[in-house]
C-alpha cells in the first residue's frame, strides 16, 4: 500500500525557489521586444544576467541601462529590484495580507526564514513593518532628489520624478542600477545627490531588524540587542575606515579624486566607501583606481552590510563575531563575551561556516573566471567579490565577458544574495539529529 506524503518545501528551500522563480520571470520579461529600446536585441544570457543582478540587488550590468532598455524594460528592472530588496516571501506575504487578511503557517515560516526572524508569531507585524520602512525611506529619498534634479539640473517634471524614484528604490535596496551610463560620476561633487543616496544605502545595509528596533527603542540603547549593537558599531568602523583608506590612497590620483577640490574629494571618498557596503553606484572611475584601493574595496565588499536587509556579503555580524572569537582565543578566555553578554557557541560554528563557504565560493569563481577569460587576478577578484557581495562595482570588464563567464557571475550573485547557509540548508534533503556523540580528541592546531 502506498502512503501519500504531503509535499512541501523547507522554508529555506521556499526562499531559494522564490528568488529563482522571480529571476526566470524577469528574464522572460526582459527578452520581450518591448523591453529593448530602438529594436535592440537581447540574448538569453544577457537577460538572465540582468534579471539576476536586479533580483539579487547587485547592479552589475552587461548592457547599458539607460540606452539598451526601453522605459518598459527599466520598469521591469525596477520592479525586480523592489522584489529582491523586500524579499520574495515577504512580498508574497504582503499580497496575502492585502487579499486574504491572513497568513498560513507555511507562509509565516517562509517569511520568518527570509527575514532571519527567530520566531513567527508576529509575522504579520514583521511584514507590515518591513514594507512600511522600505516605502517610507524610498519616499523620503525621492522627496530629496526630485527638487534637486528639477531645479538644479533642468529636468522636466516627469523626468525628474522618474529619475528620483528609480534611484531612490535602487539606493535603498542596495541595487546600484543607475539611469546614467557613467553611474553617478556626473554628480561626484554634488552633496544634494550623493548624500541622500548614501544615506539610503546605509539604512538599507543596516538590515530590517536593526531599523525596526531603532524605531522602537532609539532612546534606550541599553535595550538594544547584541545584533543591533554589532551592526551599528561595525558599520561605523567600516564606513570611517573605508572613507579614510580610499580618500588617502586616491587623493592625488588625477583620474579619480585628484581632479576634484578638497571638499569634493572627501565627499567622493565617503560616497565610494558607502557603496562598498553592497550598493554599487560609483561617483569616480573604478577602473582608474589604484590596485591597493581595489584590494581594500575587495575586503569591504566581502564583509558587506547587516543581516536580514538589502545588503550582501558575509555580513558585518559574521565579521564581528569572528573578530571577537579571535580576541577571546588570544586572551585565553573560555567564552566569547560581547557587550556584556555571552555568545552562543552555535553562532561560532555558523560564522565560521559562512566565512569559509564564502571564501570557497569566491575563490572557485575567481579560478574559473581566470581560466575562461585569461584576465588578470586583480580585476577578476574584484569582479567576483563584487558579484558575491551583491555590490555591483566593476573595473569595466563585465561587458567584455563571454557567456560562460557571465553565468559564473550569475551563480555568485545568486549565492551571495541568499547567503551560503540559506542555500546550503535549502539543498539539504532533510535535517539530521544525531542521538549519540563520539569521544573527544584534539588535533594539533597551528
Amino acid at each position: 500500500m502506498l502512503h501519500r506524503r504531503r509535499l512541501g518545501l523547507h522554508p529555506a528551500q521556499a526562499v531559494v525557489a522564490g528568488f529563482a522563480s522571480a529571476i526566470l520571470v524577469g528574464t522572460a520579461l526582459l527578452l520581450l521586444p518591448a523591453s529593448s529600446a530602438d529594436d535592440r536585441s537581447t540574448t538569453l544570457v544577457d537577460a538572465l544576467f540582468t534579471a539576476t543582478s536586479a533580483v539579487c540587488v547587485t547592479g552589475l550590468v552587461v548592457l547599458d541601462t539607460p540606452t539598451h532598455w526601453s522605459p518598459f524594460g527599466q520598469v521591469v528592472i525596477l520592479v525586480l529590484i523592489q522584489l529582491g530588496g523586500l524579499g520574495i516571501m515577504i512580498f508574497a506575504s504582503m499580497i496575502g495580507l492585502v487579499l486574504a487578511r491572513k497568513l498560513s503557517v507555511r507562509a509565516r515560516l517562509n517569511t520568518a526564514a527570509e527575514a532571519k526572524s527567530v520566531g513567527f508569531d508576529d509575522v504579520r507585524g514583521l511584514v507590515r513593518g518591513i514594507v512600511l520602512i522600505s516605502f517610507a525611506i524610498e519616499a523620503t529619498v525621492f522627496v530629496l532628489l526630485f527638487p534637486r534634479l528639477l531645479f538644479g539640473y533642468g529636468y522636466g517634471i516627469g523626468d525628474a520624478a522618474w529619475h528620483a524614484g528609480f534611484h531612490a528604490v535602487s539606493s535603498f535596496n542596495n541595487a546600484g542600477f543607475a539611469l546614467y551610463s557613467d553611474s553617478l560620476m556626473r554628480f561626484a561633487a554634488d552633496p544634494f545627490i550623493c548624500l541622500p543616496i548614501a544615506a539610503a544605502v546605509i539604512l538599507g545595509g543596516l538590515g530590517f531588524p536593526v531599523i525596526m528596533q531603532l524605531r522602537r527603542e532609539f532612546r534606550h540603547p541599553l535595550h538594544w540587542s547584541m545584533n543591533t549593537k554589532l551592526v551599528l558599531w561595525a558599520t561605523l568602523v567600516l564606513l570611517v575606515g573605508g572613507t579614510v583608506y580610499i580618500t588617502a590612497i586616491e587623493w592625488e590620483n588625477p583620474d579619480t579624486l585628484g581632479g576634484l577640490d578638497p571638499a569634493a574629494r572627501v565627499l567622493a571618498g565617503f560616497f565610494q566607501s558607502v557603496q562598498t557596503r553592497t550598493a554599487g553606484f560609483n561617483s569616480i572611475d573604478i577602473a582608474a583606481l589604484h590596485d591597493e584601493t581595489w584590494l581594500g574595496m575587495d575586503v569591504l565588499m566581502f564583509i558587506g552590510g547587516g543581516p536580514a536587509g538589502t545588503a550582501g556579503g558575509i555580513k558585518v555580524t559574521t565579521f564581528a563575531v569572528l573578530f571577537f572569537i579571535i580576541v577571546t582565543e588570544l586572551r585565553g578566555e573560555g567564552a566569547v563575551n560581547i557587550f556584556g553578554k555571552r555568545l552562543s557557541r552555535a553562532v561560532h560554528r555558523q560564522a565560521i561556516t559562512v566565512a569559509l563557504i564564502a571564501v570557497g565560493a569566491v575563490m572557485t569563481g575567481v579560478v574559473v573566471l581566470m581560466l575562461i577569460t585569461g584576465l588578470d587576478l586583480d580585476r577578476v577578484l574584484f569582479e567576483a567579490v563584487s558579484a558575491f557581495g551583491t555590490v555591483g562595482l566593476s573595473t569595466g570588464i563585465t561587458t567584455e565577458l563571454n557567456d560562460a563567464a557571465k553565468l559564473v557571475l550569475v551563480v555568485l550573485m545568486f549565492l551571495g544574495r541568499l547567503g551560503p547557509l540559506t542555500l546550503g540548508t535549502a539543498i539539504a534533503l532533510r535535517e539530521r539529529r544525531i542521538l549519540y556523540e563520539y569521544p573527544k580528541e584534539r588535533p594539533a592546531i597551528g
